[in-house]
């Protein structure tokens, strides 16, 4: 090392351990502020990504208008009779509304979905000959219920049959006697 006369360190030898001390608390203390760091950055991500989920569902309570299908939050389907300031007439049935709260819309629905969902299809999905037969009277399903009947394997024990007799004798064995 080069040291200057009579073995006194150089100015920048001098400055170096010095650097290095001092730049250790710094180091410290920016690990130290590390986890506050990273717990406002996810503080900031979270109150972000709510305030992107709460402009969609205001965005989502804005496309509603009379005649648009929803689903409320709590499952129940209906469509949209007439929009309040902070309701909505819904029309849950043919006749029978209700007013509930336009935060109570779950989602507001394309008319297609809302048709597949409620009425079990659009008319294009039904091909001819696919359609359930309905019948039109209780008599025509206790004749098909007969019908089913006659087929059916019967897995039940025959009265009388050996297998009786010794369930009814391990039954007296089993402490059970005939006197009362």
């Amino acid at each position: 090392m080069p040291y200057l006369r009579d073995g006194i360190p150089t100015p920048a030898q001098q400055a170096a351990p010095r650097r290095s001390q001092e730049g250790l608390p710094a180091v410290n203390g920016l690990v130290t502020l590390l986890p506050f760091i990273v717990l406002i950055g996810v503080m900031f991500l979270m109150t972000r990504s709510a305030k992107r989920k709460q402009q969609q569902a205001a965005a989502m309570r804005d496309q509603m208008e009379p005649g648009t299908g929803v689903r409320t939050i709590g499952g129940l389907y209906a469509t949209v009779k007439e929009v309040r300031e902070d309701t909505v007439l819904l029309e849950v049935a043919p006749g029978q509304h209700s007013l509930f709260a336009k935060n109570a819309v779950g989602a507001v629905l394309e008319p297609e979905e809302y048709e597949r969902i409620v009425h079990g299809g659009t008319s294009g999905d039904l091909k001819s000959g696919s359609a359930p037969v309905v019948p039109d009277d209780a008599s025509e399903l206790a004749d098909a219920h007969e019908q089913a009947e006659d087929g059916k394997l019967d897995l039940g024990k025959d009265s009388g049959s050996k297998a009786d007799e010794d369930a009814g004798t391990d039954a007296r064995r089993d402490g059970d006697t005939d006197s009362k």
